[in-house]
């Protein structure tokens, strides 16, 4: 039997021909938009690297749904194991309309800095603290909470403008 081997324009066949699919399976799996984009993302990835030959197309099409579904199932897995409350939970539970202007705000900041200011700020631990959880040292913490302080402070400030 004669095998179905990708030409090297094929991603954006596989895009047009599965995408819409993949991404509606990956929806329903994950429940989020964010999170089947990003996984619909990793499986047209992952075909691109592993470049896999195929028998026919519908062993292309089965190919692609199985990574699809792994990939799912892999998200899944790391929430129930990592699990993380998102912005609208949190915003539900602000006082005053300000606070979630805050938040999102907060929310702008690169990973490094948001972490130490809600560690500092919200969580009360000490740059000490801080530092032994992120592996970091005081000072390292200290210079973040400067930084992330200025860049939340801007970010802040162009929303009131």
């Amino acid at each position: 039997m004669e095998q179905f081997t990708p030409s090297p324009g094929e991603p954006e066949r596989v895009v047009e021909q599965y995408g819409n699919m993949l991404y509606r399976l990956c929806l329903v799996a994950l429940g989020s938009r964010a999170d089947a984009e990003d996984a619909v993302q990793d499986t047209l990835l992952r075909y691109l690297q592993k470049a896999p030959a195929f028998v026919s197309a519908e062993h292309e099409k089965a190919w692609l749904i199985r990574v699809a579904a792994n990939r799912c199932r892999d998200l899944r897995r790391f929430w129930l194991r990592h699990p993380h409350t998102g912005l609208e939970e949190v915003a539900g539970h602000c006082a005053e309309p300000g606070d979630r202007a805050v938040l999102e705000a907060l929310m702008t900041l690169p990973e490094k800095f948001r972490v130490v200011v809600l560690l500092h700020y919200v969580e009360g631990y000490s740059t000490g603290q801080i530092a032994a959880m992120i592996g970091r040292t005081p000072s390292a913490v200290k210079m973040r909470l400067q930084k992330g302080r200025k860049l939340l402070e801007q970010a802040y400030g162009r929303e009131d403008g």
